[in-house]
């Protein structure tokens, strides 16, 4: 069992019309969390970029 969960990157999701969700210009705000600790962050992939744009600690 991984120790990292990733919360908002769940394996090809789809959308309400059918087509998969995700930016093709490769932005994305993602979420990940570990027990009561979850971060908020924003990836552009293409250029190699990671903004975290929250960190919230529950308990």
């Amino acid at each position: 069992m991984p120790l990292l969960r990733q919360v908002a990157d769940p394996p090809a999701p789809r959308s309400a019309g059918g087509q998969p969700q995700g930016n093709p210009e490769g932005e994305d705000v993602r979420a990940a969390a570990i027990g009561q600790l979850s971060v908020v962050y924003f990836a552009n992939r293409t250029v190699r970029h990671l903004s975290v744009l929250e960190i919230v600690c529950i308990g």
